[in-house]
This record gives C-alpha cells, structure tokens and sequence, in this order.
C-alpha cells in the first residue's frame, strides 16, 4: 500500500500565520505539523509517500523531509495548483498510485492511541473496498458524518449537515483499493467547486465496500485548521510526552522500531545536522 498526504490550500483560517509559510509547517509542540500526518502512514507500515502541496510550498516540504532517507522510507512531491477538494488527491497521485491500494491522510490531522499502530496495520493490506476512521465529536456540522439506521449500520455520509444525524464524524484518514483512482476521475465538483471525498465514500458505501473503523473513547483525534485547535493540539502533545517520556511522531524512532533504519544512521544523522533541541537529546536518548 502507497501512501499519500495531502497538504495544499490556503490556510485561511489561521492567517496571518499561514501568510508566510504553509499550514501543515506549522509547528505542533516541538516539531512541524507534517510530521504527525507522516508517522501515522510510518505507523501502518507504508513506505511509499506522494506529499501534495502548492508550487509555492512544495520545495519547503522537500528542504523538511528530503527524499526520506533519513526515516527509512520514499517520499515523493506533487502540485496541486488550486484547492479542489480533497478527491482530486487521487487524480494528482494516479501514476504514484499505479493500480496499488492507498491511503490518503489529510496533513492538518494528528492519531493518537494505545492501539493505533494496529487498527493501522489491520487495514493497510486492503486490496478490496475502502474503510474510513470514524470518531464521536462534538462539532459535527463542521465534518462529514454518518448516518445510522436502526441496525447501527451506516447508510448514508453527509457533508457539513446543517441538521447533523448523528455525532459520528468521518477523520481525515482513509483507506482505498486502486479503483478509488477511477472514482475520482467521474466525480462532478461540489456546489462548494470541490470534488468531495464525502462523494467517493458513498461510492464504496452504495456497493457495500465500506468498513468503518470507529476510534472509541481512548483515541484522540485532532483537526488543526484553526488557532484554537493548533494551540490545544500543541499544548496536548506536551502533556503527553512531558508526563510519559515518550515523542508523539518521531519518525527516526518509528523508522528504527520498523527495523527501517539502524542506530548508526540515526547517529550519523544527528552528528550531520549537529542540532541541539529536545527532539535531537531524544535520538541521542535512543541510541
């Protein structure tokens, strides 16, 4: 399975911040939001990563992340010149994607759980049908959200309700076979001028190929659009690794436990950048 994330747009809802750099190089606690996205992919044992951004930005991504050596992995880059919803993910990415599975995270989205890597790792081998995370919030109008029939079985998937059914929202997280590249291709945009990825799940959900993965009360799962949500995702980040030792998305340790990378190309990576920060004393820690 490949892996894709997407990080373009505008970011208008955290300007000014977004005026000077992109969104998703934004820092989260101690290190920039791209990161999160990025181990969630590492935790479900992808290697293969298209990171889709503006021409603006798109060479900022590539001076962060390189060609992804230091991690173990391949991360390619691709333009998407204007924001046309997250669907168009999939027709950007079709030659990447190249009739394998897929799974697109959206670069604005932090996972974090007990048992994460293994709700990952059970669905990274998807070769048939989709399967979407779900998880209970308390703003649904802002998502797309499932709708329940009697039987607690999903029927429906809809985008920003005005008159939410329910309190489920569909994350920015989802796993697709490589027919997810065809759908994409016959979507009509959106009133909004989007093609809508709400549209492609109700695809796999009408042919009854659609799992859902709910994320229960010991997930967290955070949207960092705004200022607000970009402080709380910051401030949640610190509690946890102040109080357990442990970094949330250090992809150098994620890599070493994938046995990706070994000890001694993690120290001859610290020794090159010669950086002094906490997350580099924490590799150091490693070794």
């Amino acid at each position: 399975m490949k892996g894709i994330i997407l990080a373009g747009g505008h970011g208008t809802r955290l300007f000014p911040l977004t005026s000077y750099i992109s969104k998703q190089l934004l820092p989260i606690y101690d290190k920039p939001m791209i990161y999160y996205p990025l181990s969630t992919l590492m935790l479900a044992g992808i290697r293969e990563v298209l990171i889709i951004s503006t021409e603006k930005d798109i060479g900022k991504y590539e001076d962060v992340l390189g060609a992804g050596d230091r991690f173990g992995i391949d991360i390619q880059y691709a333009i998407q010149a204007e924001p046309k919803g997250i669907a168009e993910s999939f027709i950007i990415g079709k030659n990447f994607i190249n009739k394998e599975s897929v799974a697109l995270i959206l670069g604005d989205n932090v996972f974090y759980g007990a048992e994460l890597t293994s709700k990952l790792q059970k669905h990274s081998n998807l070769t048939d049908g989709a399967c979407v995370f779900a998880c209970h919030v308390s703003n649904p109008e802002d998502f797309g959200i499932l709708e329940f029939d009697s039987d607690d079985k999903v029927v429906n998937i809809v985008e920003k309700p005005k008159n939410p059914i329910s309190d489920f929202a569909v994350t920015g997280l989802y796993f697709y076979d490589s027919a997810v590249t065809e759908y994409a291709k016959e979507l009509s945009p959106s009133d909004r001028g989007e093609l809508e990825i709400t549209d492609i799940n109700n695809i796999y959900l009408k042919q009854k190929k659609l799992k859902i993965e709910r994320l229960g009360r010991g997930f967290a799962w955070l949207d960092t659009g705004t200022v607000d949500s970009l402080l709380e995702a910051s401030n949640f980040v610190q509690i946890i690794e102040k109080r357990q030792g442990f970094k949330i998305a250090c992809l150098e340790e994620i890599a070493l436990n994938n046995n990706w990378v070994s000890k001694d190309d993690i120290a001859k990576s610290i020794k090159d950048q010669n950086y002094n920060s906490s997350y580099a004393n924490y590799l150091k820690n490693l070794l």
